[in-house]
């Protein structure tokens, strides 16, 4: 049985999904956003008035941050290499971040086009600290909507 319709989704339970192969190990997503331009319309009306109205414009393109734990995975150190050697044909890839329920059933899903990593970012390594050292990838996209 799943939950009520009326509970929302949680804020640990999600992966991203690239070339089939989904990593659900992701500490943080930030930067998820759907958004348009907006249009500022100047006119007259038919009986002389002046008025000003905004209108929507083009989807806008952004880019998102995904944080997780370093591990033995290359993966994302072997995306950003394709961007560096300007292989962009491979490093452009479409894919989707997905957010699940308390059963780990998908409640959402954002589906993202010709997506590459811009930056990977480590978290601060200190002698003696006993915290989780992370990577933290910037993926920049070309559009994003509702899956």
């Amino acid at each position: 049985m799943g939950l009520p319709i009326w509970d929302t989704g949680v804020g640990w339970s999600f992966g991203l999904e690239i070339d089939g192969i989904e990593i659900k190990e992701i500490q943080e997503i930030d930067g998820i956003k759907l958004e348009v331009d907006s249009i500022e319309l100047k006119h007259n009306t038919s009986d002389g008035k002046y008025i000003n109205k905004m209108l929507p414009g083009r989807k806008k393109i952004g880019e998102f941050t995904l944080t997780r734990g370093v591990t033995g995975d290359k993966s994302w150190q072997n995306w950003i290499s394709q961007v560096f050697e300007g292989n962009m044909l491979s490093a452009r890839k479409g894919g989707q971040i997905n957010i699940y329920d308390y059963m780990g059933v998908p409640v959402k899903s954002f589906k993202f086009v010709n997506g590459w990593a811009k930056s990977i970012e480590y978290g601060q390594m200190k002698a003696g600290d006993a915290t989780i050292l992370t990577e933290k990838l910037t993926i920049a996209h070309e559009g994003i909507e509702p899956a």
